[in-house]
């Protein structure tokens, strides 16, 4: 799509492109078209048949049609895959024709969704060299036979032949923020225009006003996969028809939190019919957790499926997964500890009063960037878990002693680094583990690392895992960047947020829809006040941690088991996995 900087001159700058319409073809459709030829005309009967035969006569034709239906819904069905945490599993046998066949084209292969997810290199199996510790820390958790399961019901099946169709209204969605926090946007833009059964343009991506990131949607995603995935359930163009290009719709970008479907049809429904066209923007996180099934299962179908990213991302990813994998299991680790972070979120960096200051006038000149809870001091927000673990907190999970250097280390600003590093190995996670950087440049540069660095010494980041020239291409792009920690990262054996962010969100539902990877979720609420116990051994803080821990690996976990506000990305079961081996995978 064009790029488009100046949102506020409606989509004049636009350059309209030809439309594509896709064809919906069905054995379905055919089968329904086709007149069944009568082999026996009714006078081919001896007059003298009774009212018997002619019962059984139209029974048999009843029971016949019925085995027909019944044989064509069998054809239609996916079953649920092998387990996912063994990559070649993943994918049907070669000779295979599950598919969606609602989903081909004249000129396409049909969509195989069993093969269009983004799935991570197998698992390490455990080696009898490992200690016990070792063994626990690198094992998987159980899945306990959850699979993905996206089978969409009749009326949402339906309504599909009309909505993928859709020529005359069109919805078009500016997105914002980082990669991941664009990546939600886009699945709930996709979501809103089913249920407006308006046509989607391609999203824009806005320009990131921190990192200055000028990427466009085809510069991060498969635009043609993205297309092809949804073709059953939302018609996607690149860009509005000429026909709709002198179209003037007003800009929408007060919308409120927890919106339902029925509130997006009476906002916005009047305005789109008027004038073919509706913006939005700033729709991140307002679109309501709590969905009907189908758009639930929708949700993960975008996140998972269709928001696959650009070939030379994706294929520079899978070197640098590669590279980490074949050396055996490894550790990602998402460390948010760049600037911003810091501002947003009010917490102290830890690399002292220099760094401190530096942060506390940002935040001064402009508030607005503070998230939430602006009456609670530092330590309060701290104890409250809502702070980053900064990378000297990782580090307690070496002895006492150097977890009391770690704490006069503080003043220097190790202090959430360490605080990572001690729960790491509280979790049996060896020394010589390698560990994969994910997250950009930290504020304080190395000196915010060295804890780290110091307790696990095989530290990599993708510069390091990059050959010469690799990363020319993404100079300057850090959404290019961020999608290629994200690609390393679901290989990973385990993986571990530093914040419950954008990115841990993401990351804990993708490796959990591809066979519930190890994800270790650290309960900072609940650690703080053993890290801050001198009292305790090292040996009594490693059996709480891991006691502590035992429930946070990554095990399914129900989305509806607390709180209705968590997002089915993140918590895929039970709407988008099932348990059942001869359940549906994915039907549309």
């Amino acid at each position: 799509m064009a790029r488009h900087r100046n949102i506020k001159n409606s989509f004049i700058t636009v350059i309209p492109s030809p439309l594509f319409t896709l064809f919906r073809v069905s054995p379905l459709t055919s089968l329904l078209n086709k007149t069944p030829r009568s082999h026996r005309s009714c006078s081919s009967f001896p007059p003298r048949s009774s009212l018997f035969m002619i019962f059984l006569l139209i029974l048999v034709s009843f029971l016949g049609l019925s085995l027909l239906r019944l044989v064509f819904v069998s054809q239609n069905l996916v079953p649920c895959p092998c387990p996912l945490t063994s990559f070649p599993t993943l994918l049907p046998p070669p000779n295979s024709h599950l598919s969606l066949a609602s989903l081909s084209t004249k000129n396409q292969e049909p969509v195989v969704l069993s093969r269009s997810a983004t799935v991570p290199l197998p698992a390490h199996a455990v080696s009898r060299n490992m200690t016990k510790e070792e063994a626990e820390f690198w094992a998987q958790p159980d899945g306990e036979g959850y699979r993905p399961c996206l089978d969409f019901s009749i009326l949402y099946r339906k309504a599909s032949a009309k909505i993928s169709k859709e020529k005359h209204r069109f919805l078009v969605v500016v997105v914002s923020g980082g990669l991941n926090q664009q990546k939600n946007q886009i699945v709930d833009a996709v979501v809103i225009a089913r249920i407006l059964e308006a046509a989607l343009v391609v999203p824009v991506l806005e320009i990131n006003q921190i990192w200055k990131d000028e990427s466009e949607f085809s510069d991060i995603f498969d635009v043609d996969h993205f297309k092809r995935t949804l073709q059953a359930d939302v018609r996607v163009v690149s860009s509005l028809p000429s026909t709709h290009l002198s179209s003037k719709p007003t800009i929408n970008t007060r919308m409120p939190l927890n919106v339902s479907p029925l509130w997006i049809r009476t906002k916005f429904l009047t305005e789109l019919n008027k004038e073919g066209v509706l913006i939005l923007k700033g729709i991140d996180s307002k679109l309501s957790k709590n969905l009907p099934l189908d758009l639930q299962k929708l949700r993960c179908k975008v996140a998972f499926h269709a928001l696959r990213f650009a070939a030379p991302i994706q294929e520079l990813g899978d070197r640098f997964a590669r590279r980490m994998w074949i050396e055996g299991p490894y550790i990602a680790l998402h460390l948010r500890l760049e600037k911003d972070v810091w501002v947003r979120t009010g917490c102290l960096t830890g690399l002292g009063p220099e760094y401190d200051d530096i942060i506390r006038k940002i935040r001064e000149s402009r508030p607005r960037l503070l998230t939430g809870r602006l009456n609670m001091t530092y330590t309060q927000r701290r104890l409250a878990g809502l702070c980053p673990l900064n990378a000297l907190e990782v580090a307690r999970f070496s002895d006492s002693a150097s977890w009391e250097i770690s704490l006069l280390e503080c003043d220097l600003g190790h202090y959430l680094i360490s605080f990572y590093c001690r729960l790491l190995k509280a979790l049996g996670a060896p020394r010589t583990a390698r560990v994969y950087r994910a997250g950009g440049e930290p504020f304080g540069g190395a000196k915010a690392l060295q804890a780290l660095m110091g307790e696990f010494p095989n530290v990599v980041t993708k510069e390091m895992l990059a050959r010469e020239g690799e990363l020319s291409p993404y100079v300057n792009r850090p959404s290019a960047m961020a999608a290629l920690d994200y690609i390393v990262s679901l290989s990973s054996d385990v993986f571990l947020p530093s914040h419950g962010g954008n990115m841990g969100r993401a990351m804990q539902g993708h490796r959990a829809y591809v066979g519930h990877r190890k994800f270790v979720k650290p309960d900072k609420r609940e650690m703080i006040p053993f890290f801050e116990d001198a009292s305790i051994s090292e040996a009594e803080f490693r059996s709480i941690m891991r006691k502590l821990h035992s429930r946070y690996q990554g095990q399914p976990e129900k989305r509806t088991n607390k709180r209705s506000t968590r997002d089915v990305i993140a918590y895929p079961v039970p709407e988008c996995m099932c348990r059942h081996s001869n359940r549906p995978l994915l039907r549309s």
